[in-house]
């Protein structure tokens, strides 16, 4: 192999050799593999005799076959003895022929870009979410308790948000009229945005009595008429308001684990506490990154990023899989057009590569290794999670080759830590925000498919 050329920031190009011998030597792999696809008198797939595959295709049909048989077994020895690692599979850029009959190579390498200058991310005052949870907060939760709870009574006034109103519903086109989006007794609550659109709008402010009119577009899943304009006749036939239970001890006790209102407001009080810290914690993380990897500006290799628009796209078409459900089933319910989501997932991919580069920059700054206590760490805990022992899924990991990715995510989520270690998080007022410790060493660094009309890095 020869020295690379600087095709760009991060790209090289290296010269490989195919000579004569090995072009020669991979000849029957290639007859083999033409001869699965063709069909020859006398022969099974796959089984036909060098000699006859040549004479089918002819020489100059077997000699290109022979040399990208033989190319890619080549191209990994090459990059491998130069200490060379690609970022993503190398491309053929020219050939030459040779006059052993072999070929020279050009070949294109992206590599793995690096930060030149990491952005100063110690003392960074990052303003979150206070986590503060105050009286008004726990009445909050409990008024919804308490709806949930509630039984409907008829009342003698008019409709509004939150109010039941029981109603018929008839829909037309012209003068006739449409099965789809009629309904009688149907039970509706105001200000749900359920049924048809406009219907909200129309009970608003209506009495038991009362017929309200309005135009509207049935949703697309309502049969052959879905999509269609109708016009909408709706009768309010009864009004029904919520009555909340009251907040007595009593109730608590009924309903809930706890035995006194003040019990379940201590109780209620320390969840919401956790709950508002993780989400603070989530946020602190989230816009330290953004902030961070927006300064850390790098140029990014196209292929790199196709290769790992490819990465995101084959683990969330495996998910999707994993439901029963295809690509195209997923765009048509989501109501994304393919260009759009092809955009989503080449955004996705640029940030999973920039969250990357600048953590991994992070950890080289900062010292950061990864050994083997982690690595048996990391596996047991993904291993609890599956029905394999730790010595089951230690050795499917090596056997499929993921232990470096798996030393390389270990490696960025200690990053992450060691950022939200050396920053701080502040509310509005600028107050300073603690979060636990076992809270701050999560950091899940990247997202990995597109988001719908989801991966954040």
């Amino acid at each position: 192999m020869s020295d690379g050329k600087v095709a760009g920031p991060f790209e090289k190009i290296v010269t490989v050799t195919v000579d004569g011998d090995a072009v020669e030597a991979s000849k029957a792999k290639a007859a083999r593999r033409l001869s699965r696809d063709m069909k020859i008198k006398g022969f099974r797939p796959g089984t036909a005799p060098r000699r006859v595959v040549e004479a089918a295709v002819g020489l100059d049909v077997l000699r290109r076959e022979a040399i990208d048989t033989a190319l890619p077994d080549i191209i990994v020895a090459a990059l491998s003895g130069a200490g060379i690692e690609p970022a993503a599979p190398p491309r053929v850029e020219e050939m030459r022929d040779r006059e052993d009959s072999g070929v020279d190579v050009d070949i294109r390498v992206t590599l793995w870009p690096e930060l030149k200058k990491v952005p100063d991310y110690r003392g960074r005052r990052i303003e979150v979410t206070s986590p503060e949870v105050d009286d008004g907060d726990i009445a909050e939760h409990i008024d919804r308790m308490r709806d949930q709870f509630a039984e409907l009574e008829d009342v003698n006034r008019e409709a509004f948000d939150g109010d039941y109103v029981l109603i018929d519903v008839m829909t037309s086109s012209g003068d006739k009229d449409v099965s789809a989006g009629s309904a009688n007794d149907l039970l509706y609550e105001i200000g749900s945005g359920a049924f048809l659109d406009g219907l909200d709008e129309a009970l608003r402010g209506k009495a038991a009595g009362h017929i309200a009119s309005f135009e509207t577009i049935l949703p697309a899943g309502m049969g052959e008429h879905g999509g269609s304009a109708v016009s909408v006749r709706v009768l309010v036939k009864q009004v029904k308001g919520k009555r909340l239970p009251e907040l007595t001890d009593e109730w608590v006790d009924d309903i809930s684990e706890y035995s006194s209102v003040d019990e379940l407001k201590e109780a209620l009080g320390e969840q919401l506490g956790r709950s508002r810290l993780a989400g603070s914690r989530a946020e602190f993380e989230r816009k330290l990154l953004d902030t961070l990897r927006g300064e850390a500006a790098v140029e990014i290799p196209d292929d790199l990023v196709a290769a790992e628009m490819d990465s995101v796209l084959r683990r969330f078409a495996n998910r999707l899989a994993g439901g029963n459900i295809t690509l195209g089933k997923y765009l048509e319910v989501t109501g994304q057009d393919e260009d759009s989501f092809v955009a989503d997932l080449r955004s996705q991919a640029i940030l999973n590569i920039e969250t990357r580069v600048f953590l991994e920059a992070v950890a080289k700054q900062e010292g950061l290794a990864v050994n083997d206590d982690d690595v048996a760490e990391m596996v047991a805990v993904l291993a609890s999670a599956t029905d394999m022992s730790v010595e089951d899924y230690g050795k499917a990991l090596r056997e499929g080759g993921q232990e470096k990715a798996l030393a390389g995510d270990i490696l960025r989520r200690k990053a992450v830590a060691r950022l939200l270690e050396v920053a701080t998080a502040v509310d509005a007022d600028g107050k300073e925000i603690e979060f636990p410790a076992a809270d701050a060493a999560s950091g899940s660094e990247t997202g990995d498919e597109p988001k719908p009309a989801e991966d954040e890095g």
